[in-house]
């Protein structure tokens, strides 16, 4: 099969894109023929079809002055430049299936109208809640908000949930209700939804409530005996006074600030921070005001260096603030037999196991996360106990092979004649 995979950025940018190559790989390993649509970015891994890609448009914030402020609009609502240059990939790969991911803003759902054109089946995992959410995230002042689920969009603009800003949540909410209103996504026969939480709020609010398939992503449980290259084998857990992590995009929704405030509850244990963003420099500053000398900051890793960090860590921390939808850094965790350690938020109740392969905890609550994470650090058994379990559920849940039967089956139904 030759399948094409459109996402707006084509590097390990955040969960999104690394689930879309680690799957691209995947797929090519069973022998599959893949390919790549997305925006130009000095960070894209190489690809023969870079050429028929769409300029770089930072979309956060909208470009300076009036004009980039208007032709960064004008790119979230329609891209022609999109559609044009997806047209050419189209017709040197000749695709079998389109797998969409995010091409929101700076690809637009132009790219749906060259599929359509072409007569490719287009299938889309939703990563996100932009469909029921203009602003993606499903917050308002930094709160979890689903006014726009059962309210409309013009909740959105009320509560200015883009930023605090009146005219950035009306362009997103302009954004959505044009693209409903004009059937921007009607092609796509088949929506994946890595949560049954994500699949229920699309439902409610009444965005093609008929074709959401629910679909776990995947992770590679990793060997039971786990080595470090410079070190030699390597015991999970059991770090001197102990090692929590926390992994991912260094923003508010995240709550790594949480985090941070519950490592200086536990004198003398340390807590390494994988990933960069808009927060950390304020997230340093936290830091070493209340927790000096035991946060440890990374920055962006590769895939195996969070790898590394999580043998060693006695628990995976998850303390975000939003409504996640399916972590890959839990399945990541998992798939390292870590026992985590996250929010009651979103899908997360659907991954941890309260008691079982972590522990759950209320968002927001330093006292309560610390607490939690320290069973993990103080016990090996229950830190053993939890991360087996884990490692249980990774391979019979989270395998890579029940994954591609998955999404064979998606494809197969995006492919029907019914479904188109």
């Amino acid at each position: 099969m030759r399948i094409l995979h459109i996402n707006k950025f084509l590097y390990r940018r955040g969960g999104a894109e690394a689930y879309m190559l680690d799957l691209a790989a995947l797929q090519r390993a069973q022998g599959d023929e893949t390919a790549f649509y997305a925006m130009e970015h000095p960070d894209n891994i190489s690809t023969p079809y870079a050429p028929h890609f769409p300029g770089h448009l930072e979309m956060n914030p909208l470009p300076p002055g009036l004009a980039g402020k208007v032709r960064g609009a004008g790119r979230m609502m329609w891209s022609t430049g999109a559609r044009r240059g997806l047209a050419r990939v189209i017709a040197g790969f000749r695709p079998d299936v389109a797998h969409l991911h995010n091409i929101y803003h700076q690809l637009s759902p132009s790219v749906l109208a060259a599929l359509r054109d072409a007569g490719v089946p287009a299938v889309m995992t939703l990563h996100d809640y932009k469909l029921v959410c203009p602003s993606y995230n499903m917050l308002a002042g930094g709160r979890p908000c689903t006014a726009c689920v059962d309210g409309g969009l013009r909740q959105a603009v009320a509560r200015r949930c883009k930023g605090g800003s009146l005219a950035a949540s009306a362009a997103v909410a302009a954004e959505t209700w044009l693209h409903r209103r004009f059937g921007a996504y009607d092609h796509v026969a088949a929506f994946i939804c890595p949560s049954r939480f994500l699949a229920g709020q699309l439902t409610e609010a009444g965005v093609y409530g008929d074709r959401l398939h629910v679909v776990d992503h995947f992770v590679a449980p990793a060997p039971d005996t786990l080595t470090d290259e410079a070190a030699g084998p390597v015991e999970p857990g059991g770090g001197a006074g102990g090692r929590l992590l926390v992994a991912g995009r260094l923003s508010a929704e995240k709550g790594v600030d949480v985090a941070i405030q519950a490592a200086a509850l536990l004198p003398g244990v340390g807590l390494d921070v994988a990933g960069d963003g808009p927060e950390r420099p304020a997230l340093e500053r936290l830091a070493e005001r209340v927790a000096p000398g035991q946060v440890r900051f990374h920055g962006r890793l590769p895939r195996h260096e969070v790898e590394a960090l999580l043998r060693t860590a006695d628990a995976l921390l998850v303390p975000s603030r939003w409504f996640e939808n399916q972590p890959m850094i839990i399945l990541e965790g998992y798939g390292g037999g870590v026992p985590v350690v996250a929010a009651r938020l979103g899908g997360i109740p659907e991954l941890v196991e309260d008691g079982v392969t972590g522990r759950l905890v209320p968002p927001d609550d330093p006292a309560a996360l610390a607490e939690a994470a320290n069973v993990f650090v103080t016990s090996s058994s229950r830190r053993h106990e939890a991360g087996a379990a884990a490692r249980r559920i990774a391979a019979e849940r989270f395998s890579p092979e029940r994954h591609l039967l998955r999404l064979e089956e998606v494809y197969a139904k995006a492919a029907s004649p019914v479904s188109g």
